[in-house]
């Protein structure tokens, strides 16, 4: 839907007669109506976006196409994991440095934490595990 964001009337130079149903002012005039530059902004993203979809589909099943070589297919398939693994990554929203920091720091603690505690309970299983066989 196209908001109306200017209607402009102007003469496009022609003149004819006109009846009294038609306004009677012997004039033609033109009307332009004009989309919102963010609509259209919008129009052409999709309107890109099929064309980029539409030409990956067809690069797709023209690669599907080939046969390849039996011998070099593990070639093949690794090339395509770097390939795929390299797109993965460009789709990665990386953090920023706070968070960065926030999560480093979280992850320090509580893997002192979790060293504490097994330092613990191996410290006390080996004091158990003495006294039983201190006593036998």
């Amino acid at each position: 839907m196209a908001n109306i964001t200017r209607i402009k009337a102007a003469d496009d130079g022609k003149k004819r007669e006109s009846s009294s149903a038609d306004g009677g002012d012997g004039i033609t005039r033109k009307v332009t109506v004009k989309a919102k530059k963010s609509e259209n902004k919008k129009v052409r993203a999709e309107a890109k976006k099929a064309a980029k979809a539409e030409k990956k589909a067809a690069k797709k099943a023209a690669r599907e196409g080939k046969k390849v070589f039996i011998l070099f297919r593990p070639f093949v398939a690794l090339g395509r994991y770097i390939r795929d693994s390299f797109a993965e990554m460009r789709q990665v929203r990386w953090p920023d440095r706070k968070s960065t920091w926030k999560m480093t720091l979280s992850v320090i603690f509580y893997v002192i934490l979790v060293a504490t505690f097994i330092m613990l309970v191996d410290a006390l299983f080996t004091f158990l595990f003495n006294q039983l066989l201190s006593n036998v």
